[in-house]
């Protein structure tokens, strides 16, 4: 018996490396998935590695209203319901001071982190309310619990997702629908490559380095450590959790 046993879960940012993870461990343990993405060639490559039979794609922009309902529909007409939806999509902007940060930049990290998260439970709750229930885990971070300074965009952004859980955990819980944050500390992805070479263009080793060195664990997590508590927010494992900020950090915020 697998934990995710006849459910199934959409999954944003879909090809990026948690989401990627998270899909792999979400197939092992049962689940039909349909993957959320704009990179046709990477959704088509990522599904058929994890089968055709139990996973699909539907290329959407999250921050569109229209996208949203055309992932949710694309779910429900393939697989009939959906259980678990993980909001993992999510952008790093750029690293800069407040005073030079690109508005239109800041916008686009807001829209992608907190709308696209909004879009999607908003029309979510009642699809999910008529199957019985099920489980939303959005992907937050460190920085949605402390400040750092040349990320403006990103920080306000996962602080926002946890006000955002907190409120939709209290209206999900009369429809059995539980809401939680997984917060990760620097997870070996492509984002972090970007902000490494935001940081300092001229040494990214040495950044990523020093960086890990700041961690109580001495590294940076693996795509799988922070698939590994996705699955159990996911499961019915972890059915009386709810508006919960779960820390997925190597001890960074002890």
């Amino acid at each position: 018996m697998g934990r995710l046993d006849n459910k199934v879960a959409i999954i944003t940012g879909g090809c990026g490396g948690i989401g990627q993870a998270a899909a792999a461990k979400f197939v092992l343990e049962g689940a039909r998935v349909m993957l959320v993405d704009l990179d046709r060639t990477a959704l088509e490559e990522t599904v058929t590695k994890l089968g055709n039979d139990v996973a699909s794609y539907c290329v959407a922009d999250v921050t569109q209203t229209e996208d949203t309902e055309k992932y949710v529909a694309a779910t429900v007409e393939r697989f009939g319901r959906v259980d678990i939806y993980l909001a993992n999509a999510g952008i790093e902007g750029e690293v800069s001071s407040i005073a030079d940060y690109d508005e239109q930049v800041f916008d686009r990290v807001i829209a992608v982190n907190v709308k696209g998260v909004w879009l999607g439970i908003k029309h979510l709750f009642p699809v999910m309310a008529k199957s019985g229930g099920g489980s939303i885990v959005i992907t937050s971070s460190t920085q949605g619990v402390r400040g750092s300074a040349s990320l403006s965009a990103y920080n306000t952004s996962k602080h926002a997702v946890i006000g955002l859980m907190r409120s939709t955990a209290l209206e999900g819980a009369s429809s059995n629908i539980r809401v939680n944050t997984v917060n990760p500390s620097p997870v070996e992805t492509r984002m972090m490559r970007s902000l490494e070479a935001g940081i300092n263009p001229t040494d990214t080793q040495g950044t990523h380095d020093r960086i890990a060195a700041s961690i109580p664990l001495q590294r940076y997590a693996e795509p799988e450590d922070i698939a590994n508590i996705m699955l159990f927010l996911a499961s019915d494992e972890s059915a009386y959790m709810t508006g919960g900020v779960y820390m997925a950090d190597g001890g960074t915020t002890a």
